[in-house]
């Protein structure tokens, strides 16, 4: 507390209770002078009396009491005017405080709106940025393919460059020939005017040459077809237009998938409409040694060098259920470069025949003959073989060409035969990658029933 202010409020108590004591109580109550005292003598007229002076003093006091008390009412003014401004100070200080917590709360409402906004353009900036790398990579893929483009482009001018300077090049050859032709249809013209005068005067004779070269024709056929081909030749003629015939079959076992691959070494045949080639069942990944089979997968490829063409499927032939055959489209052989055998007109000409070994690498000349008990099939004279290898012993899958070097037939054993006159299928095997559909086990059951009927020499392995 203020010290001038505790001061004047202990005056003002003091100044209280001094103005509300009974002082005429207190003076008779006070006891009276002993006795000697009574004998004093009164005071003069005219002297002060301690009442006098008390009075005196309280004057005074009360003088200065209001004097203090104005001064205290004055300071108790300034006071309340003090109080009054800090009051109005306060409500202000009040007001601007309750403005400052709004602003504040309304501050804090724009920082947390900022700080959602500062997220989402974080989250932007950085889609942002994702996005500027995805488009510098799509801006350095693009310049590359525009690189390539204008690299493509630029041989694209210079190939038409070319052409247009081959182009020029061939107008020129193209007028200069339509000069030549000019010329050469005037001199044609020409010619054949002379040819016509010269034409009527021939005609007779071209009848009798005409028929004297038919004639000289037939004799010529006949006369090479008589005459058998050395075996040299033969062999030769037979590697330059072989091809290889590739096989893979597959199917699933207990004890997990069984893959067999298989590769032979074949020529082209054809019987005046069709045209095959020949191959022994062995030569194929199926045997008939053993029960028929369901295969998932089978594929065949024939080729020559780096060539090869898919095969749509594999027929067991009517003639012997171990010969096997490959239909083709006749011009494969064009494709290829290679011919197409004659099967044999006429396949006893000759009682000997020349023998090529399954895998091309061998061969011989063989004397056959035929054998009434097994006829379509001829029974191959092997201790008599008049071999050209040293280490060829004739066996099923050989091929038999006639001297004449037509195709006479396939070893079926290592003694037989089958003549191949004319191809007539008995099953066809299908080629595919799922052949779940088109169980194979019946069709190789009922080849393997056909090989036991043969008689016992033809079906002996």
């Amino acid at each position: 507390m203020n010290k001038t202010l505790l001061l004047i409020l202990c005056d003002f108590l003091l100044l209280t209770l001094l103005a509300l004591t009974d002082w005429t109580h207190i003076d008779a109550a006070r006891p009276e002078p002993a006795a000697a005292t009574t004998t004093q003598t009164a005071p003069s007229a005219g002297a002060a009396t301690p009442d006098d002076d008390l009075v005196a003093v309280m004057q005074l006091a009360l003088t200065d009491e209001q004097a203090r008390r104005e001064q205290l009412a004055q300071e108790l003014d300034h006071t309340a005017q003090t109080l009054a401004e800090r009051e109005k100070n306060l409500t202000q200080l009040d007001a601007q405080l309750n403005q400052t917590t709004q602003q504040a709360a309304q501050l804090r409402r724009q920082l947390d709106t900022t700080a959602a906004d500062a997220t989402r353009t974080k989250e932007q900036a950085e889609a942002l940025a994702r996005q500027l790398v995805e488009r510098e990579a799509e801006a350095k893929r693009q310049a590359a393919e525009l690189e390539k483009l204008e690299k493509a482009q630029a041989e694209a001018r210079q190939k038409i460059e070319d052409l247009n300077v081959t182009v020029r090049v061939a107008e020129q050859e193209k007028t200069l020939l339509r000069e030549t032709t000019v010329a050469l249809k005037e001199q044609v013209e020409a010619e054949r005017q002379e040819r016509l005068q010269v034409q009527a005067t021939n005609v007779q004779l071209a009848q009798g040459v005409g028929q004297l070269a038919d004639q000289s024709a037939t004799l010529t056929r006949e006369f090479r077809e008589s005459q058998p081909i050395n075996a040299n030749t033969l062999f030769n003629t037979y590697l330059a237009n072989r091809l290889t015939a590739r096989f893979q079959a597959r199917r699933d076992s207990f004890f997990g998938p069984i893959v067999r691959d298989r590769a032979a070494t074949t020529v082209l045949v054809t019987d005046g409409q069709a045209t095959y080639a020949l191959l022994h069942v062995e030569d194929t990944p199926f045997s008939l040694g053993e029960p028929g089979a369901d295969w998932a997968s089978f594929s065949i490829t024939l080729g020559k060098d780096n060539r090869a063409v898919a095969i749509p499927r594999l027929e067991f032939l009517r003639a012997d259920p171990r010969a096997v055959g490959l239909p083709v489209p006749a011009a494969l052989a064009d494709q290829f470069g290679v011919k197409v055998y004659q099967t044999a007109l006429d396949p006893y000409r000759f009682p000997d025949a020349l023998l090529i070994a399954r895998d091309g690498r061998a061969y011989g000349e063989v004397p056959f003959k035929l054998d009434p008990a097994n006829p379509g099939y001829v029974k191959m004279d092997t201790r008599l073989v008049r071999k050209l290898f040293a280490d060829y012993n004739p066996g099923r899958g050989d091929l038999v060409l006639s001297k004449t070097g037509e195709l006479l037939g396939i070893m079926v054993n290592s003694d037989y035969c089958v003549v191949v006159g004319a191809f007539a299928a008995n099953a066809a095997f299908p080629v595919g990658d799922d052949l779940k559909a088109t169980p194979t086990g019946p069709l190789l059951d009922a080849q393997v029933a056909r090989r036991a009927a043969l008689p016992t020499p033809l079906r002996m392995p």
